[in-house]
């Protein structure tokens, strides 16, 4: 009888110990074991607990899985999970792969590609594209609000922990096919060959047209403010355009108290609501709306810009140092035209997986025709674009 009682209370002593100790492992391990042990790290000389059996077997428990505790520098090198840097590329080289620009899409692309251990080369004039020239972003997944510069410095550092070779401050002249992929030839006079290729070129700002734009670029005419926005603060500017750029733009502007003229070609504003209601909160702002811009003046810089009124006709100068001309991209495709398919607004065509009317060339981002241009649709794009690229190198391999 004392065996079996002696047994029972054993039984009862166990179970009572296993419980206690797997509430114990089922915390944080970091803030709840190893705090008994002294609050050591993890490895090094002078971790106390060399594996995890070691905890778990005080309380009599078996058949657990056992791992070692180590440094994290020797963990990274047996996992393989150190990351390995980017280098530039030589001035030729044969690649699987050859992306073609630097923004959200090419940026997104290079990381797919060098994840799959893809042979690739990246070329771009910059690493990060329109977004440089992007004052806030404020609907961007994971960031409340992030200037530009910021999450173009994201893209690059994450392309830049990745096994892949750049080409940065160059830019594609050329491009000629070949039955295994083709070439393309950069301003700087470098060549490469490739297998598979996507253009992530983007866009670039559109023109006005008008007399005195050239003239007075870099004098009062910009197509970027906020790159060149603060040079202006507290004076008297003009704002071309209408839509979310220039909207962007005029906001910005009357933060840094000038005195902002905005005009729209098309009747009313085109902008998102939001910002046209921040801008009308502003008592020195004046719309100009239906109307067109017939020339910019001044002498050794910007001092003035006429205008008409598209209805009535009247004509009228306004006094203005700066002019900061919104009026929407152009897509960078020059190079392309007679190769790719392109449309009427020289948008490269391609289908939902990014591929194009030439095998083994994919597009991704602003560049192509797929609408409403977004920093996070570009993104994605340029993942679609690298998954298209993996599948369709496998499939040359069969």
């Amino acid at each position: 009888m004392a065996d079996v009682i002696f047994c029972i209370v054993t039984t009862i002593f166990r179970i009572f110990l296993i419980t206690v100790m797997k509430r114990l492992v089922a915390k944080d391990i970091n803030s709840e074991i190893f705090q008994l042990f002294g609050n050591y790290k993890l490895g090094g000389e002078k971790s106390k607990v060399k594996n995890m059996k070691d905890v778990k077997n005080m309380a009599g428990v078996i058949d657990t899985v056992e791992f070692d505790i180590k440094p994290e520098e020797e963990i990274k090198s047996e996992t393989g999970t150190k990351p390995k840097a980017a280098i530039d590329a030589p001035d030729s080289g044969s690649y699987d792969a050859v992306i073609i620009g630097g923004g959200p899409a090419g940026t997104t692309c290079g990381v797919y590609l060098a994840r799959k251990m893809i042979n690739t080369l990246l070329i771009s004039p910059d690493l990060g594209g329109q977004v440089l020239r992007t004052s806030e972003v404020e609907n961007y997944p994971g960031f409340k609000t992030i200037s530009g510069w910021e999450l173009a410095n994201e893209f690059k550092e994450n392309l830049m922990q990745y096994r892949i070779h750049l080409r940065i401050g160059d830019r594609i002249v050329a491009m000629e096919l070949s039955e295994n992929g083709g070439i393309v030839q950069t301003e700087m006079g470098s060549e490469y060959s490739f297998k598979s290729l996507v253009v992530a070129t983007g866009t670039r700002s559109r023109l006005l047209g008008v007399p005195g734009e050239k003239k007075f670029y870099g004098r009062g005419v910009t197509y970027c403010e906020t790159c060149d926005g603060p040079l202006f603060k507290g004076e008297r500017v003009a704002v071309i355009g209408g839509g979310n750029s220039a909207l962007t733009a005029a906001n910005d502007l009357l933060s840094l108290g000038c005195t902002v003229q905005l005009i729209n070609f098309l009747p009313g504003l085109q902008a998102d609501a939001v910002l046209v209601e921040k801008s009308k909160s502003h008592g020195n702002i004046t719309f100009h709306t239906n109307h067109q811009i017939d020339e910019i003046v001044g002498n050794m810089s910007v001092n003035g810009i006429i205008i008409h009124d598209r209805d009535s006709g009247k004509t009228a100068k306004l006094d203005v140092s700066g002019v900061f001309i919104e009026i929407g991209l152009i897509p960078n495709t020059t190079f392309a035209e007679g190769i790719l398919e392109l449309n009427d607004q020289k948008e490269i065509m391609i289908d939902c997986f990014c591929r194009t009317n030439i095998p083994g060339i994919f597009a991704a981002g602003d560049v192509t025709n797929v609408p409403n241009k977004q920093i996070i649709i570009a993104a994605g794009e340029g993942a679609k674009a690298a998954l298209g690229v993996n599948d369709y190198l496998l499939k040359k391999k069969l």
